[in-house]
């Protein structure tokens, strides 16, 4: 179970998880070491997942966003299985997610400029069959973030 140190630890590591130990133990009036060690058992317990760096996408080459969302006349596990290895093998696809209504699957790719998105499209109907592939580009991201809410945590 959670108190409110732990939530509050959550929320600032999920910030800026290169905050140093100290400054994050000031913050939840912890000493150092008591915050160390919470955050040892936040990481064992599985709360904490990994932490990332968050790179800026303009200066690494990749600005543009391209969503694309899927129809497939395929659901058995063994097709899954190959899609989920399909779209692991493009490093374009950062996110998927499986989805209820007319769609089956939403791809959230990101590109050097958004006529790439036909070599991702054609890299990856090479490795799967696909029913509809529909997509959309992102003309603004108005808002981006890593950070969830902490209060549901249990």
């Amino acid at each position: 179970m959670l108190d409110e140190r732990d939530r509050k630890i959550l929320d600032a590591l999920q910030r800026d998880a290169s905050v140093a130990v100290a400054e994050l133990a000031e913050k939840v009036a912890l000493s150092p070491s008591a915050c160390s060690r919470r955050i040892q058992r936040l990481e064992e317990a599985g709360y904490i997942a990994r932490r990332v760096v968050v790179l800026d996408r303009e200066r690494i080459g990749v600005p543009t966003t391209v969503f694309a969302l899927i129809k497939t006349a395929h659901h058995s596990d063994e097709w899954i299985e190959s899609f989920r290895k399909a779209i692991s093998d493009l490093g374009e696809i950062v996110e998927a997610h499986r989805l209820t209504g007319s769609y089956d699957y939403l791809l959230k790719i990101v590109l050097p400029r958004v006529e790439h998105y036909d070599v991702v499209y054609r890299r990856l109907v090479k490795r799967i069959e696909l029913f509809d592939v529909s997509a959309f580009i992102s003309m603004e991201t108005l808002k981006a973030g890593t950070v969830v809410p902490v209060d549901y945590a249990e």
